[in-house]
């Protein structure tokens, strides 16, 4: 949509079949804010390859019923094109405002085009979304939610029937019949006579049966963890969905001392004890860091609104409280894993593990040591899931993690879960404890034996529509002017993900730069959030002052 355009989109919503509250906010925007007005109808809420997410409100570039139903409407015409016989769609959401009506209209749209809906009872996580479609054979997933984004956000991501995310070539087919669908009137927010709705089924209370029992079946030390049941865990779900499964799923799996944030437990879209509901961020777990240090707990979990994202604290040994990055928490969990499954005689040489190409090497190089292949993807767990969809039947995936705080083990859920990461870091700690470790002594373990690895990331917010232009101008200008030296160490090469047939990836806007001394600095926009993200990476005992040195290079 060009700019000149937006004002008669606005004219249309004022005029159109629109209820009488957008139209009224509308009107109110157009007297009061015009900048609001503008970045509200500026262009369409990209309907990207994995689904919609931005600020709720009225207009074409936020969320709110119609755009929601627009994208329902575009993937249910590709459903009823594509997909031969009955089709069906398990529907699930998170505690985020609006999340229950956007739920609830992307179930009665779909049904209103005659396809069956398994809609969630309540709220539940995103991986409990992805195992309910392998469950139930649906043909897709609709998860309502903007994951760790702030309270304003809002968002859908859209599964297949593998129950991974879509990618390539449905996601690009879906966005097309998505982008097909440019007024409300094209939506079948009312059944139409003559047609016969597909129905919406509730499902509820027997799936989580179900996933807490596949669950418990990936524990590798239950004898450790029956000898360190007392062991303090500090859990919160920040407000979220993770408050209806994870403290359960710790105490089937045999913990018996899970501490609770109870201001945190309650379901808020507002999340109104955080900024921003977000483990990655220190201020985000301060509340769950302070009940550690008050009931002398060994361990902090946290969870994301759709706890599919998992931040932890452990006891370093001056016995303070340290959050550790995605990338640590992975490299021990693999290596614990990858010993266990060892040690209980598993490996023979069909498993495999993934990593994206901006989480650590380590891990990589853990899995070198124990034999056992490491793909790379691209960043985002869907090109996970897809690998494992590749290998189904072919080869065993063990474990795959991404930095952003995602990981998974075993084929039950074909997303990240918090939920199984969770549960497997805590079974590590008991583990650990057997070894006479905390979880903070097997971390330096792992860095004794395949050397220090230190990863930091750094994002830089640019908002707006002058925010989003900033961020590809500066794309470009790595592009055109990549770096000739990195923290010191010569340029060694540029790998390009927008290049395709260089990486053998799906095309991606990413620049990875390496130099001579094998460190790196990745840098890419986001895809859910105004920011552009550096990811720097560094190796060798001087790993912490290099970091340092990549931040003060390309973060002016």
């Amino acid at each position: 949509m060009h700019m000149k355009d937006y004002k008669e989109v606005v004219k249309s919503w004022l005029e159109g079949n629109f209820d009488a509250e957008t139209k009224a906010e509308v009107k109110k925007l157009l007297d009061t804010d015009p900048v609001g007005l503008e970045d509200a109808f500026y262009r369409n809420l990209e309907f990207g390859t994995g689904g919609l997410r931005g600020i709720m409100g009225v207009g074409t570039n936020r969320m709110n019923k119609y755009t929601v139903g627009m994208a329902t409407q575009g993937l249910a015409n590709y459903i009823k094109e594509h997909v031969d016989g009955a089709a069906s769609v398990c529907i699930a959401h998170d505690s985020r405002n609006n999340s229950r009506l956007f739920a609830e209209i992307s179930a009665d749209v779909l049904s209103n085009n005659g396809i069956h809906v398994f809609l969630f009872d309540a709220l539940r996580p995103t991986p409990e979304l992805s195992y309910s479609i392998r469950l139930k054979g649906a043909t897709a997933g609709i998860m309502v939610t903007a994951s760790h984004n702030p309270k304003e956000y809002n968002g859908y991501k859209v599964f297949w029937s593998d129950g991974g995310q879509i990618t390539a070539p449905v996601d690009k087919d879906i966005v097309a019949e998505v982008a097909k669908i440019e007024d409300p009137a094209d939506v079948r927010f009312q059944p139409v006579e003559g047609t016969v709705p597909g129905g919406i089924e509730m499902m509820g209370a027997e799936v989580d049966e179900c996933y807490l029992k596949d669950q418990l079946s990936l524990m590798l030390s239950p004898e450790s963890v029956a000898r360190h049941a007392d062991l303090k865990i500090v859990y919160t779900p920040l407000h979220g969905c993770g408050v209806k499964l994870m403290p359960e799923a710790l105490a089937r799996i045999g913990f018996k001392n899970i501490i609770h944030v109870p201001e945190q437990d309650v379901s808020d879209g507002n999340f109104p004890t955080v900024v921003s509901p977000n483990p990655e961020e220190p201020a985000a777990m301060k509340m769950a860091l302070d009940k550690a240090d008050e009931t002398g707990a060994d361990l902090v979990l946290a969870t994301d609104p759709d706890a599919d994202r998992l931040g932890i604290a452990v006891r370093n040994n001056e016995g303070r409280m340290v959050q550790l990055t995605g990338n640590q928490t992975w490299s021990f969990l693999t290596y614990y894993i990858l010993t266990r499954w060892k040690e209980l005689g598993k490996l023979d040489g069909h498993q495999y593990c993934v990593k994206t190409i901006v989480t650590s090497e380590l891990i990589a190089a853990i899995c070198a040591h124990f034999g056992v292949k490491c793909y790379n993807v691209l960043t985002g767990f869907k090109y996970i899931a897809e690998i494992q969809k590749q290998q189904e039947g072919k080869a065993e995936f063990i474990c795959g993690g991404e930095e952003s705080y995602g990981f998974n083990l075993g084929s039950f859920v074909r997303d990240k879960c918090a939920q199984v990461a969770g549960c497997a870091v805590a079974e590590c700690a008991a583990w650990a404890a057997d070894q006479g470790m905390t979880l903070w002594q097997l971390l330096q373990k792992v860095y004794k034996e395949y050397g220090l690895y230190v990863e930091k990331m750094v994002y830089i917010v640019r908002k707006g529509k002058s925010g989003a232009e900033e961020i590809q101008q500066i794309m470009a200008d790595y592009r055109a002017c990549p770096p000739k030296e990195i923290a010191g160490s010569p340029l060694a090469k540029v790998i390009d993900y927008n290049k395709p047939e260089e990486t053998g990836l799906p095309k991606s806007n990413v620049l990875q730069f390496f130099n001579e001394a094998g460190d790196v600095v990745s840098v890419r926009p986001s895809g859910t959030e105004p920011k552009i993200k550096f990811y720097f990476g560094a190796r060798g005992e001087d790993a912490p002052g290099k970091i340092e040195l990549l931040k003060a290079q390309f973060i002016s």
